[in-house]
């Protein structure tokens, strides 16, 4: 029985500031992102990257990345990839590149990874305002 079609797994998806290569093909992450701390809203990211791995599949396939406002259904920005798996064993790495992304209001927004239009992970993406040292925080009284 030869299979020509089997949906792959999401190995991983992380959401960083930027991705490097190394000479022998391994990735370097930098910037890890569990959440964005930013001096005031509105703000605009300059880049970020939504790093992903696929395994366990065979075909070609379609991944979109979404990033969604804090009401969880505007979309901000999209990113579609196409990608191949010839066979199980094989893996298959995108990298999706958000530039000047901005976020208007603080709060929780959320990155959604798809794979033909099949949800495979939502994450959240709170962005959280922390005025700078010596500043005081918004809707706080001036001393």
């Amino acid at each position: 029985m030869n299979v020509t079609r089997i949906l792959p797994d999401l190995q991983s998806a992380l959401l960083c500031e930027d991705v490097r290569q190394e000479a022998n093909g391994n990735f370097i992450l930098l910037g890890i992102a569990a959440f964005l701390r930013v001096p005031q809203v509105p703000i605009t990211a300059n880049r970020l990257c939504v790093f992903t791995r696929w395994c366990a599949g065979v075909g070609n396939f379609t991944e979109t990345v979404r990033v969604l406002g804090p009401d969880q259904t505007t979309v901000l920005r999209e990113s579609k990839v196409k990608f191949a798996l010839q066979d199980p064993g094989h893996t298959a790495t995108n990298l999706s590149v958000f530039a000047q992304l901005e976020f208007t209001t603080a709060g929780l927004y959320s990155v959604e990874v798809l794979v033909d239009d099949v949800m495979k992970l939502r994450f959240p993406l709170p962005i959280v305002v922390v005025p700078p040292p010596g500043q005081p925080a918004p809707g706080s009284p001036a001393a």
